[in-house]
């Protein structure tokens, strides 16, 4: 990550996320599919619903930069804007019909597609981790350090550092091929996370886009997020105690 604005490190794979996340998903899976909402509100401030027009952000744990300035509640995000986190922080944020999880040690550009484009937004994810929902149907483009992706209506979570890219299409449609590999190409239509991947910096021709297990992301979160543009993920599940998905994905 730059270290321009005073954010610096990168946090490895399968290091733990920040307790704050594990706290959030707690509150999710006590009070967001309650029909109250109380224990959500009590730890995340405020119910989870669509964000009204004008505000980008839903919450902000820990320091993170809009275009390099401290980012608060109030802060706008727009298209063409550079987004950072330091590490364990973490900022929940809408973009027009899209919504994020930006994970902490992370940095993401929301670029503006070139004129006559198919991708009607475009994104790089230049270290770290998010999680995206995209509006129904809409064509995006995702670059990170070692991939390019095409997804269409699609709930997604990546990580990458300049080794590798780990991708879920957690729904929905992606097509991803591997940037220092043009052999390596796969299109995944997922219903509920049926088949993570890693796309490798440095790989054998044709094998540079490998099985991952699941990891890193949960369905409450998902649903947050498409709770704050108005939606819901098209997938249904026990509404107790239920903290991820429930089988193993190979």
């Amino acid at each position: 990550m730059s270290a321009q604005g005073g954010i610096t490190a990168v946090r490895p794979f399968g290091q733990l996320d920040d307790p704050r996340r594990r706290v959030l998903i707690q509150a999710l899976a006590a009070g967001f599919f309650s029909s109250a909402g109380g224990a959500a509100a009590q730890i995340l401030g405020t119910t989870p619903r669509k964000l009204p027009p004008g505000q980008s952000i839903y919450r902000v744990s820990g320091r993170a930069l809009v275009n390099d300035r401290e980012a608060t509640l109030q802060t706008p995000i727009r298209t063409g804007d550079t987004v950072e986190t330091a590490p364990n922080a973490e900022l929940i944020f809408v973009v027009a019909e899209d919504a994020f999880i930006l994970r902490g040690a992370s940095r993401v550009t929301i670029e503006t597609p070139p004129p006559n484009s198919a991708f009607k937004t475009a994104m790089r994810l230049v270290t770290g981790k998010l999680l995206s929902v995209f509006g129904r149907g809409r064509p995006v483009r995702i670059v990170t350090a070692t991939s390019t992706i095409g997804i269409r209506g699609t709930g997604v979570y990546a990580e990458t550092d300049p080794e590798q890219t780990y991708f879920c299409t957690c729904y929905g449609t992606a097509d991803i091929a591997a940037i220092s590999d043009p052999q390596s190409r796969e299109t995944v239509a997922a219903t509920h996370h049926d088949k993570p991947l890693y796309i490798l910096a440095k790989g054998s021709p044709g094998a540079s886009i490998r099985p991952a297990p699941f990891i890193n992301h949960t369905d409450q979160e998902l649903m947050l997020i498409e709770t704050l543009v108005g939606r819901t993920p098209p997938f249904v599940f026990p509404m107790d105690i239920y903290n991820a998905p429930r089988r193993d994905y190979p």
